[in-house]
């Protein structure tokens, strides 16, 4: 192993004084990664990079041993799957592998609470889930759930495990309620003022099918109480597609293109052969069926006004 020169670089410990430390107080490992010895290792120090300008061929997730081949999380350590005992650097990693397997049937999900065994990426050490390694001494994670078996070093993300949600989710715990009917965890300012719909997030997004109740991807609630991925979300409004895609109500203010459509309806007058024809429709805004006069260019909810509305058979009357 090449030997590493002996140099100094300011740090800030909690007392605030400046030190001179050299590479003697980390672990050297034979690709130049270090990391401290003391388990505390962002509460303790404060890093000024200096050592990335003296070294710049060392990646900075390397230097804090993190596990650069996960783009998910940042952690030192990783996991091996009971499912197939293949060592994965996240449960994301596997899941995207296992997705791309020939055999459709083959094809699997990691359960998060089923994990057992992690490998420490300081010391390649296997041993059961835990914070810290049992050999080396590292925080595999700042962050650490025993419940999830759940690793990260970006504390900034504001983890916390939602027993009701039985996963851990970001965004800081009083930032949150969970919502016991919609059985997810909403955003405080949703509190009272959202529809409920039960267990509204234990579905797929009806745009992209992923399953979102435990997705990566930020997730809005639409007025209707109906959940989707915001990413796609903001791609239906581009494409002028204004309804939910599971009720068909619409998820905008929509009265000014009600008003637009009134003034074009003014505006164009119907052939005598349809002026006096009736259809019925149903609002898919307030679910009230009305007879109405037909026109070719849309049909106005009697009650809310809506044109988001279709025709249908007319009701059955009682015998």
């Amino acid at each position: 192993m090449m030997e590493w020169p002996s140099f100094s670089f300011g740090y800030l410990p909690k007392s605030g004084n400046t030190f001179s430390s050299s590479l003697s107080q980390f672990h050297t490992l034979p690709h130049g990664r270090l990391c401290q010895r003391t388990s505390s290792f962002w509460e303790d120090w404060i890093w000024v990079f200096s050592f990335s300008l003296v070294f710049p061929f060392i990646s900075i997730s390397s230097l804090f041993c993190f596990d650069d081949r996960c783009n998910h999380y940042r952690r030192r350590c990783r996991i091996r799957a009971p499912c197939c005992n293949e060592i994965y650097s996240c449960r994301h990693c596997h899941n995207e592998a296992a997705s791309l397997l020939k055999n459709p049937f083959d094809r699997h999900e990691l359960v998060r609470q089923d994990v057992k065994q992690v490998i420490c990426s300081v010391c390649d050490t296997e041993q059961p889930v835990a914070q810290v390694c049992t050999n080396c001494g590292v925080k595999m994670g700042e962050y650490f759930c025993n419940i999830c078996k759940f690793f990260d070093d970006d504390v900034e993300k504001e983890q916390f495990h939602c027993d009701d949600c039985g996963i851990c989710r970001v965004g800081g715990r009083d930032n949150f309620f969970h919502c016991k009917k919609c059985g997810s965890c909403y955003a405080v300012g949703l509190h009272d003022n959202h529809l409920c719909v039960e267990n509204s997030m234990r579905h797929h997004c009806p745009i992209c099918y992923e399953y979102l109740f435990d997705s990566l991807k930020d997730v809005i609630v639409m007025k209707c109480g109906h959940t989707m991925h915001h990413e796609c979300y903001l791609e239906m409004i581009k494409n002028d597609k204004y309804c939910c895609p599971i009720c068909s109500k619409s998820v905008i203010d929509m009265s000014k293109t009600w008003k637009r459509i009134d003034e074009e309806i003014e505006a164009t007058v119907m052939p005598q052969d349809y002026r006096n024809r009736k259809v019925w429709i149903l609002c898919n805004d307030c679910n009230d069926t009305t007879e109405v006069y037909f026109h070719i260019l849309g049909q106005k909810c009697g009650h809310c006004r809506s044109y988001n509305t279709r025709t249908v058979a007319p009701p059955v009357l009682p015998q």
